[in-house]
């Protein structure tokens, strides 16, 4: 045998090459990385309290939404209250963001807890009592609305404080996970419960369900500080972030993307469900709650899925989701009965769950550190500071025209939004880190990533 033969006798007694191993390796290391951030002692504990916490929220949020329907048919009045609720968000968001930064979060977190539980025992007892009032509705909003304000920023820069950096993006994603499992289970407690033991129980059941986060929260130990920089930056103002976010292209094109489902879709499913419900379809509470159930579903399967996405392939997933959000919601505003409003509210809510949780993991991962809070503010004004307006805006177009109309041209320009958004972060998302002379340090690399966490040029460009 001659020695090119006994070569090629021994190239055959290797294995086949394995293709696919990168892949595998990664899946894995993924999936190691989960399971590490689920064993962190601080973040399980913050999650599982947070976990009892929401289901009493969703299932507050179930009941009040019936009741709003019993004191008024008009979808402007509805608007009113969540205007009640955002200008004060609006108004102190800023603030909030800085005192994130500077003072202890488990203490903001306590008081925000401690005013929240005040309020659903009073609206819970107001209803017992048959003495609600639209007016009752609305202070409460408006002490919410300020509680919100101080209670969003600390809690979005607290849990990628509880994990290691690289697992920033994987303690997001369990986050709104659990945030959309209670979506689901609440509504349908409340659905079962509400027939049952009438519609205060709902609000006294969400009263006692803030016990479980506070002894999450004081089980917290304190944030280790930094370095004296560090900390001085930390005391800096809101200016600060502000520079960031101008100068960070992917996180302002993630921002404008979360933006754009607060104006266009936001408002159909937070402010106008429960006419849409009760007064187009003409079901009654329990489908309203099944609804908001049908909600949580899809939310919770977008979050999911977003444990499999990589970071190559964030953009393309994020275009698709928006395509499937604008047509569930045209599908929503035409449908004429409870099962296809369901099936169409799953998708709708399943496209935004998933541009949600990749939208704030990009800016997440991006923000340094010491900007982390006010950094979250700004995302959080996105949603909260532009809701209370298009909570005014859009039910009073749907007095005007139709509400069936009005969603049918949300969904219309939402598309449009989206899609300009989108296709501007697909040019730029990686091509450079424009920053302003202010933060151009090794701290405003991103946190527990790469510097370009998304796509590059060619990739984003082909998406």
């Amino acid at each position: 045998m001659s020695a090119s033969d006994d070569r090629l006798a021994e190239s055959e007694k290797l294995p086949p090459p394995q293709l696919q191993q990168p892949a595998t390796v990664a899946e894995e290391s993924f999936l190691e990385k989960s399971l590490r951030a689920l064993r962190n002692p601080p973040f399980a504990r913050y999650m599982g309290g947070t976990a009892v916490s929401l289901v009493g929220t969703w299932m507050q949020i179930a009941a009040q939404g019936y009741v709003m329907a019993t004191l008024t048919d008009r979808a402007f009045l509805l608007g009113v209250v969540n205007f009640a609720s955002g200008v004060p968000m609006l108004l102190l968001t800023f603030k909030g963001g800085s005192f994130a930064d500077r003072h202890d979060k488990r203490l903001i977190l306590l008081l925000a807890q401690a005013v929240q539980i005040t309020t659903a025992l009073a609206l819970g007892w107001l209803v017992f009592t048959h003495r609600i009032a639209y007016w009752h509705v609305l202070i409460i909003a408006v002490v919410s609305g300020i509680i919100a304000a101080f209670e969003v920023p600390a809690d979005s820069a607290l849990v990628p404080e509880l994990v290691e950096k690289e697992q920033i993006g994987v303690a997001i994603a369990i986050d709104r996970a659990i945030f959309h499992a209670t979506r689901f289970i609440g509504p349908a407690v409340a659905g079962l419960l509400i027939p049952a033991l009438g519609l205060a129980s709902a609000f006294f059941v969400n009263a006692a369900s803030f016990l479980a986060l506070v002894f999450a929260i004081l089980t917290l130990a304190p944030r280790v500080r930094g370095s004296a920089e560090e900390e001085q930056k930390r005391a800096g103002g809101m200016k600060d972030g502000i520079a960031y976010v101008r100068g960070d292209k992917p996180t302002l094109s993630m921002i404008g993307l979360l933006a754009s489902s607060t104006v266009f879709v936001s408002p159909i499913f937070i402010v106008m469900m429960p006419i849409y419900v009760t007064r187009i379809l003409g079901l009654g509470p329990d489908k309203l709650g099944y609804l908001m159930a049908c909600s949580g579903i899809g939310s919770l399967t977008g979050a999911l899925g977003l444990l499999t996405i990589p970071p190559e392939k964030r953009l393309g997933r994020m275009v698709i989701a928006s395509a499937g959000a604008a047509l569930a919601t045209l599908g929503f505003g035409l449908a004429t009965n409870f099962y296809f409003a369901g099936g169409c509210m799953c998708v709708m809510s399943l496209c935004l769950s998933t541009n949600f949780g990749l939208a704030n993991t990009i800016v997440q991962e991006r923000a340094p550190d010491y900007l982390r809070g006010r950094v979250s503010a700004l995302a959080g004004l996105s949603f909260f500071g532009l809701m209370p307006f298009a909570s005014l805006g859009v039910p009073a177009l749907a007095d005007l025209i139709g509400m069936r109309t009005a969603i049918v041209l949300g969904a219309a320009c939402y598309a449009v939004a989206a899609a300009w958004v989108l296709i501007g972060a697909g040019r730029r998302a990686c091509a450079n880190r424009p920053l302003t002379a202010a933060i151009q340090r090794e701290e405003s690399q991103p946190v527990g990533a790469e510097p370009c966490p998304t796509e590059t040029v060619a990739e984003a460009e082909g998406a």
